[in-house]
């Protein structure tokens, strides 16, 4: 169906048409001249803005609600350089374990950033475009705009002045090295954290107390304790074995001073045939079998020996010196000990920094010094000389358990006097000349007991007897002629 409107209702739709369309345009184009003259005059209002306030801080900018509007960079950084005159007299005492540093607030110029806070207040309304620029301006005039204060420090003082404290602090952390090669761990060292101050910590902790110091009118003595970080090894003990060997879990000391040279050099030897061994969970542990022979034809030099009731020269004099000190190092442990011999008598060596009865003679192959491993891991036995000190120890590592052992004090009982010095005549030594073979000793009954507990039960409980004779002093007595 076709609809036909009049043509004077057509005529009438096309002039009703023209004149919206020319009232549109008219409404446009005067939108269009009302903004760009409202930018023109904006912009020129913002340009006059600008021209009076060349190099001064915009009105409405507060700095620790301080206006510093109008105000031009070099004013409001000598504002905050006056305000520093005071905070200048606080003191900061930074404590540690390691010793204090007394510092005051002037000698690290401590207090307000006066650079910072002056290009912060000026640059305020410079530093984006033009309209982000005005909308600042306009929100610091209409409403204000508040700055927090900066404050700062100079870094490089304050290290100077701590730098004793940062050395004794400072410790390098230990890469762990675990070489294993023929049934033996040829290189061993567990990993060890480092450490040292923590600087950013240190810087935050500082700065933290700005506030307190400078709006204080009084001098202020403000303790901050030294924070300490550390540091990781790159590599960790668990990364470089496969045997659990994680931890110290036993050691053992003992001092060998007056050691002739020969003995000094059997006591090296042999805690060095026992050094990297390891002792597989359950196994039972022989010295004598870890040591091997003990003779001049496995390296073994002369030096004093107790031999049929005399201390002679023999081969591997010293090797009980290491015998011991493991010993030692088992009880230290908690580990259980199967077999164990105490000396005919009283060493000196063995008291020189123990009490009497914690010693442990052997005799390859019939008297020997042995434990079970009952960890349930590995253990490895490591040795260290001090050939400058003359000391001796083992380190026993592996994993604990949690088992704890406690030791009573060794009693003395049944003191039995040493028998007249013997002067036995030598014919290899010059006239006149006294050689001391053999060393007065009380005789004695010496007991100590040994508890060990692991989860609230005791596991080991026992007593450790020894018997030492009585032994007589001997000199020879040189009849050599000159």
């Amino acid at each position: 169906m076709n609809i036909h409107l009049p043509k004077s209702k057509l005529k009438y739709k096309f002039k009703y048409s023209k004149h919206v369309i020319r009232i549109s345009k008219v409404t446009f184009w005067f939108l269009v001249g009302a903004f760009l003259s409202l930018i023109f005059v904006t912009s020129f209002g913002f340009l006059a803005y600008e021209k009076i306030y060349e190099n001064k801080v915009y009105p409405g900018i507060f700095i620790n609600n301080v206006d510093f509007g109008g105000k031009t960079k070099e004013e409001v950084k000598n504002y905050f350089l006056n305000k520093n005159q005071v905070t200048g007299k606080a003191t900061f005492v930074l404590a540690s374990d390691y010793g204090n540093a007394t510092v005051s607030a002037s000698q690290i110029n401590f207090g307000y950033d006066a650079n910072l806070s002056s290009e912060q207040a000026y640059t305020l309304g410079r530093d984006g475009g033009i309209f982000s620029n005005i909308a600042i301006i306009f929100e610091a005039y209409a409403n204000g705009i508040r700055l927090p204060p900066g404050y700062t420090y100079d870094q490089n003082k304050l290290s100077l002045i701590i730098s004793p404290i940062a050395v004794k602090i400072k410790k390098d952390p230990v890469d762990a090295v675990f070489t294993y090669a023929n049934n033996r761990v040829t290189a061993f060292k567990p990993s060890a954290n480092g450490q040292a101050i923590d600087t950013n910590a240190l810087n935050k902790r500082l700065l933290n107390e700005a506030l307190t110091v400078t709006s204080s009118k009084n001098s202020q003595v403000i303790i901050i304790p030294i924070p300490i970080k550390t540091i990781q090894p790159n590599i960790t003990t668990d990364k470089v074995n496969n045997y659990g060997i994680n931890e110290l879990i036993g050691e053992g000391h003992s001092l060998f001073y007056e050691s002739i040279p020969g003995r000094i050099f059997n006591v090296n030897l042999a805690a060095s045939r026992l050094n990297g061994i390891l002792v597989a969970p359950g196994d039972t542990f022989s010295f004598d079998k870890a040591l091997g022979d003990v003779s001049e034809f496995t390296g073994y030099k002369q030096a004093y020996v107790i031999q049929n009731g005399h201390t002679v020269l023999g081969d591997g004099g010293g090797v009980c010196q290491v015998s011991t000190t493991f010993f030692r190092a088992l009880l230290n442990a908690g580990l259980p000990i199967v077999e164990r011999h105490a000396h005919a008598y009283r060493v000196g060596y063995y008291e020189e920094d123990s009490p009497p009865g914690i010693d442990a003679t052997i005799y390859v192959p019939s008297v020997d010094l042995k434990f079970k491993n009952d960890t349930g891991h590995y253990i490895l036995i490591q040795s260290v000389v001090d050939l400058n000190n003359l000391s001796l120890a083992f380190y026993l590592y592996g994993t604990k358990d949690g088992r704890q052992v406690s030791m009573t004090t060794p009693v003395v009982t049944n003191i039995v006097p040493a028998p007249p010095t013997l002067y036995q005549d030598d014919p290899t030594l010059p006239v006149g000349q006294l050689k001391q073979t053999d060393f007065s000793a009380a005789g004695a009954d010496v007991s100590f007991s040994r508890t060990v507990t692991k989860n609230g039960k005791t596991i080991i409980s026992e007593t450790f007897y020894s018997h030492y004779q009585p032994w007589q002093a001997v000199y020879l007595r040189g009849t050599k002629p000159i």
